[in-house]
């Protein structure tokens, strides 16, 4: 199974343990959130910074050929999750249905925002994982400037940079740095293995103690159910 299959399947919650052992505590996004809760998404990111709206630069048709957030949408490759420097700002909405259905038709994974969506209920439906801190009918530009793309941003209080992993499930978004996301997946694969041999031993009544965490027992009893 490849990395960003073994990151897909993996949960949030294992994905933030196993960071924490490589040193890296501050990686779940704060307060995004699933659109649908059944959401599992893992592609490299793609990132797009928005800045607070300014009259003279936002009070102007859009234009498709210059404005950052158009073009950067064209760009977006196959795989890719497009995430979205809202500044936690949830006033106007970051984007809506038609640019959302254009990211899937280009084969982006998902999107993700610490902003709102627009048209919400449309992007649900969507067949790629979505999440966002909110919903707002307002257009962008009524308080977002869409400044660069594929540079480093901030997306829920988590550095995001161009090509991190971004991986989602009905909890939320975790941020894994690319160099590390091999062996983050690795091992975030023998973790859920392990805990699921634990939950099956407390579902079957065994105490914590000795079980959670595993004393050295248990883990030789989950290894020979291994062999």
């Amino acid at each position: 199974m490849d990395t960003l299959a073994l990151l897909r399947a993996a949960s949030t919650a294992t994905l933030t343990s196993v960071l924490r052992e490589h040193g890296l505590r501050n990686t779940f996004m704060h307060g995004v959130a699933p659109l649908r809760p059944d959401c599992r998404v893992a592609g490299p990111a793609f990132t797009l910074r928005y800045l607070p709206a300014r009259e003279d630069l936002d009070d102007r048709p859009v234009d498709n050929l210059t404005d950052a957030q158009r073009v950067a949408i064209e760009q977006v490759r196959p795989g890719d999750v497009f995430v979205i420097d809202a500044r936690g700002d949830t006033r106007a909405g970051t984007l809506g249905s038609i640019l959302a259905t254009r990211l899937q038709r280009r084969g982006a994974a998902g999107i993700v925002t610490d902003g709102a969506y627009r048209d919400t209920p449309a992007i649900r439906a969507l067949a790629m994982g979505c999440y966002a801190a909110a919903m707002n009918a307002h257009t962008n530009k009524t308080i977002h400037h869409p400044s660069e793309y594929q540079v480093p941003v901030a997306c829920g209080g988590v550095a995001v940079f161009p090509g991190d992993i971004i991986a989602g499930d009905g909890e939320g978004v975790v941020v894994v740095p690319a160099h590390l996301a091999d062996d983050v997946a690795t091992e975030a694969a023998e973790q859920e293995r392990l805990e699921e041999y634990l939950l099956r031993r407390v579902q079957d009544g065994a105490g914590i103690v000795g079980t959670y965490p595993p004393n050295e027992d248990t883990l030789r009893a989950y290894r020979e159910s291994r062999s």
